[in-house]
């Protein structure tokens, strides 16, 4: 793993990688979407609402992890300086943002039926709405850093700090009454019907790995305005 805090090693693998991840992800979550909007049968219960669980759950997955990611980077860089740590951070943080915003936009969909209205202060939905607040001050305190040159040790900081709210969104609905519906995955079962699982976890599947590619176009792109500047400061050095 340490090779590849190497930016030139990083680049050759990022350079392939990021459209493998993307195509598949793309490929893998239309064929899942597909299948769980026009295959899967109605809830007994829930009826058609039911089919926002292929967005909404993996939207819900995806904006922990992305917290998750900025909190592992945020340490690497911290403990062992790694070149390319913090960059990794911030690359996760916008599309982290974008599945939490869409996990509660589709949650508020699924609960105007569901629960008779679009919001409650509910322990998991306030918990999400935190982490989407969390995630936007993530990225403005990343940017003013950058755009300041200083160090990204407070960006790390804070993103090892705001990681104290991911077991609190996976445990709300455990720990407070809760409108939200208990968890209905954990380790090792499972209280979805297979009809609704295996689409469900394929969906899962292909959002992350469009995250994955997404992450690594970021990466690529922060990494190419780091290098554009260098060479400008050099130049402007150069010339004096």
């Amino acid at each position: 793993m340490h090779g590849f805090a190497n930016p030139k090693r990083f680049l050759g693998l990022a350079r392939w990688l990021t459209p493998l991840l993307l195509a598949s992800g793309l490929l893998v979550a239309g064929g899942a979407l597909a299948w769980g909007l026009f295959a899967v049968p109605p809830d007994r219960l829930m009826g058609e609402t039911v089919r926002i669980i292929f967005i909404h759950v993996p939207a819900a997955w995806l904006g922990m992890a992305g917290w998750s990611a900025i909190a592992v980077a945020s340490l690497v860089y911290l403990v062992w300086r790694h070149p390319l740590a913090a960059i990794a951070a911030r690359a996760a943080a916008v599309p982290g943002l974008v599945f939490a915003v869409v996990c509660l936009i589709t949650g508020s969909i699924w609960g105007r039926p569901t629960w008779g209205t679009w919001w409650v202060w509910d322990g998991r939905l306030t918990s999400m709405l935190v982490l989407a607040f969390l995630y936007v001050a993530y990225i403005a305190l990343a940017q003013a850093a950058e755009r300041e040159g200083v160090s990204a040790r407070i960006p790390a900081i804070f993103g090892l700090l705001g990681a104290v709210n991911i077991p609190i969104i996976n445990r709300s609905v455990v720990w407070w009454n809760s409108l939200h519906q208990p968890p209905s995955i954990t380790m090792g079962k499972s209280a979805i019907d297979a009809a609704f699982l295996v689409p469900l976890l394929l969906a899962a599947l292909g959002f992350s790995l469009i995250f994955g590619g997404v992450v690594l176009a970021r990466m690529r792109a922060l990494l190419a305005d780091r290098q554009a500047e260098a060479r400008l400061r050099r130049k402007a050095l150069e010339a004096v």
